[in-house]
């Protein structure tokens, strides 16, 4: 470990004693920022990025009034993990988050872990979550032990037990009529815009759809072309309409940042209830584009100028240093940030630092992308389930993702120099991550001997 100068050990201690942070009094020329996060968006599933049977003219509003990002990844292929990278711009796997928590897990992300909750809470700002956590569902991993004021949402996801509506750290409802949830977020996010306005806010909506089971409104019913999945997505951009329409209102559409993404790929094993990767192969589960790389736009009018289309490389986890450049927060000193900073980016017609980017499915390193080329690790193959689609096994690969984003043209054979380059840029990434920790269990395993007994005895009987 490299060795700090007693300020930096000091600013380090004073950042990692969250609880103790002093608030400062917020400025009037902070900005708002309202973060809307979906779960299991395919990246062929907006109009802006070339769906024609799912309309979303909200989006795609954000997305002509602002900045759509074509190779924006996610820090992983599935829920928790992705969500932890978002929130603390670091890589899972340095938390050990590398599954998914469930309603019976003990664990979740550390309250040690700093998110951007708390860095613009230290800044005076209202900070609420309406929606989808996923993080721990017991107190202490709760969202308010996480820089947030208030929560209102469902914990986990919504295919599993127990499903219930949470308001702060207690149960709100146990009677969750899903076909509603989109409406009720929708709500519960208007009603925090109209409480905060008047001083900086941040509202983080995490949307439980289109995740399976999809449910939609009455309203909203039959009204796309694409069945159930398409007017899911369609409800989802009427709230996003719902909430600029809001901003509107209040007169700050001109001091919000405005952002959309995913969490991951679309559930492809769903069929007509997973959406659709577009032209990226694979979907959520797989470390092929399609898996992570999600559909991405952000919006702040007279601040983003209107129409970019941002081709480069950015992730997930860039957004935690670059909402604190945004309010002048210090970066933490005593951990690694993985994230970059996107404001040359967003606001500057310029370019995210750094073109490389290390592919994790749980806590396997399987890919690796630097400066457009990506390889891939050779994979056993997956004979499919009900959870994850079956893929045939493979040897390592080598795509130029520039021209061939849909990962169809393996140039492992005629490039052998480029492979041996990826293989050695990729190896040192990886060692250059340091020690990583366990993963944190996130399931028992169960006891099944009372079973085994009873079979037993019944077959002698």
């Amino acid at each position: 470990m490299k060795k700090v100068f007693p300020i930096v050990i000091l600013t380090a201690f004073l950042i990692s004693c969250k609880k103790e942070i002093k608030t400062e009094t917020a400025s009037s020329s902070l900005p708002n920022i309202v973060f809307i996060f979906t779960d299991d968006l395919g990246y062929g599933d907006l109009g802006c990025f070339g769906a024609t049977d799912i309309l979303t003219p909200n989006i795609d509003r954000m997305a002509e009034e602002g900045i759509k990002f074509t190779n924006f990844l996610s820090a992983s292929p599935v829920c928790s993990p992705s969500r932890a990278g978002l929130l603390t711009g670091r890589m899972p796997q340095r938390m050990g988050i590398n599954q998914v928590f469930f309603p019976e897990s003990f664990t979740g992300m550390d309250p040690e872990e700093i998110t951007f909750a708390e860095v613009l809470k230290g800044k005076g700002y209202q900070t609420a979550i309406v929606g989808k956590w996923h993080l721990g569902h017991r107190e202490k991993f709760l969202p308010l032990n996480q820089g947030f004021d208030s929560y209102y949402g469902i914990p986990y996801s919504n295919d599993m037990e127990s499903v219930v509506y949470m308001k702060d750290n207690e149960v709100d409802s146990i009677q969750v009529n899903q076909r509603y949830t989109t409406q009720t977020y929708t709500h519960k996010s208007l009603e925090f815009i109209d409480q905060a306005a008047g001083s900086p806010f941040l509202l983080y909506l995490a949307h439980n759809m289109p995740h399976v089971p999809i449910y939609a409104s009455p309203a909203f019913e039959g009204t796309s072309q694409r069945g159930l999945y398409g007017d899911v997505i369609q409800e989802i951009d009427w709230s996003i309409g719902q909430i600029l329409k809001k901003l509107e209102e209040k007169d700050l559409l001109e001091n919000t940042l405005i952002v959309f993404s995913s969490d991951n790929g679309p559930w492809l094993v769903m069929e007509d209830h997973g959406g659709s990767a577009g032209p990226l192969r694979e979907g959520k589960q797989f470390t092929f584009e399609g898996g992570v790389r999600v559909p991405t736009v952000a919006m702040w009018k007279g601040k983003i100028d209107p129409g970019q289309v941002y081709e480069d490389l950015a992730t997930q986890m860039d957004w935690f240093p670059t909402f604190s450049k945004l309010v002048g927060a210090e970066i933490p000193q005593d951990r690694a940030i993985d994230g970059k900073d996107l404001s040359a980016v967003l606001f500057e017609n310029g370019y995210r630092e750094g073109d490389d980017f290390i592919y994790y499915m749980g806590a396997d390193q399987r890919a690796y992308q630097q400066d457009g080329w990506k390889i891939k690790r050779p994979f056993r193959g997956f004979q499919g389930a009900p959870w994850m689609r079956g893929v045939p096994a493979h040897d390592t690969l080598l795509f130029n993702l520039r021209l061939d984003p849909g990962e169809t043209n393996n140039l492992a054979k005629e490039n052998p120099e480029k492979l041996a380059q990826m293989m050695r840029a990729m190896d040192l990434a990886v060692q250059q991550l340091g020690p990583l920790p366990p993963s944190l269990v996130v399931r028992g395993a169960q006891d099944n001997s009372h079973y085994e007994y009873l079979n037993q005895k019944r077959q002698k009987e």
